[in-house]
């Protein structure tokens, strides 16, 4: 399938690459002069306008960066870059999720080297955190139908497989779906939004949901956990992983990855019709060799 953010001029293509050179040099003048002349060329080119967003967001010239980030916007309407994201931090507006192409494409992108990086660079452990809280509030359950939100190329699926009947995944990038196929792990797996997914399973038939480092693309959590609730079974389980946020709602972070308060989850859950049974603080990766904050959520439906 033909990349809908390609350039269709060489030469267009060739400034652009000199300019990301630039750029990862932290010459941003030099870049954004080169992404100019890429745009005389090719004045119609997404990820052109938004790489001069970006170099001209680090030149501090703020007005021409947001011109060029709508720009980009204009051109990419489904936000495949996130530009609407760039936009709202240079207006100082919140943001309530990231748009669905630009994940999508992020985790496209990813999936090859996903597991690898994960483990490896970030000592990535979300799945194992997951299970651990499950098996300290439910020792040894078995569980009948399970829906693993975000499966990626399904490490959670990995850890949770030996204790489940029917195990499906749902994600928004076709690239981790076809990563979490080949591993065969799960009995079902859909493209698709986490929210929608649960939305479409029949009512109260789910007796564990699973969303490891998934929320952190999600500002606001109640329509999650509204479908959540509607979704679980009696008994049934939701557990979840979240950046920790030290005030009392949310905020999306300098690495575009949603923070979540305790406070704030407390709010969402009870307002869904939730228990929670288990809310602590934990890390599920590494950032620059530095844990990330984080709590670990066990909830259910309310009696």
């Amino acid at each position: 399938m033909s990349d809908p953010l390609r350039a269709k001029n060489p030469i267009a293509e060739r400034r652009y690459a000199y300019a990301r050179a630039a750029a990862r040099d932290r010459d941003f003048s030099a870049a954004a002069e080169v992404l100019e002349q890429a745009l005389e060329v090719e004045a119609d080119w997404a990820p052109a306008w938004f790489a001069l967003g970006e170099a001209r967001q680090q030149l501090g010239a703020f007005a021409a960066a947001r011109d060029a980030f709508a720009q980009a916007l204009r051109l990419d309407a489904e936000d495949r870059q996130g530009a609407s994201l760039r936009l709202a931090a240079l207006e100082g507006r919140e943001v309530g999720a990231l748009p669905r192409a630009y994940v999508a494409r992020l985790f496209d992108d990813y999936a090859p080297r996903f597991n690898t990086h994960l483990t490896g660079d970030l000592a990535y452990r979300g799945p194992a955190v997951l299970f651990d809280a499950v098996q300290a509030r439910a020792p040894g359950r078995r569980f009948l139908r399970a829906l693993d939100l975000g499966c990626g190329t399904g490490l959670a699926g990995v850890a949770f497989r030996a204790f489940v009947d029917d195990l499906r995944g749902v994600d928004l990038s076709p690239a981790m779906i076809d990563e979490a196929r080949q591993a065969e792990i799960y009995d079902g797996l859909e493209v698709g939004d986490v929210v929608e997914a649960l939305a479409a399973e029949p009512a109260a038939r789910v007796d564990l949901i699973l969303a490891a480092d998934v929320f952190v693309y999600l500002g606001e959590l109640a329509p999650a956990f509204s479908a959540a609730r509607r979704a679980l079974a009696p008994g049934g389980l939701l557990t979840f992983t979240v950046e920790a946020e030290p005030g009392d709602a949310f905020a999306l972070g300098e690495t575009l990855r949603f923070r979540h308060s305790r406070a704030y989850v407390s709010r969402a859950l009870g307002a869904a019709g939730l228990t929670i049974l288990t809310l602590e603080p934990t890390s599920t990766r590494r950032e620059a060799g530095v844990e990330v904050p984080g709590l670990i959520v066990v909830a259910g439906p309310s009696t």
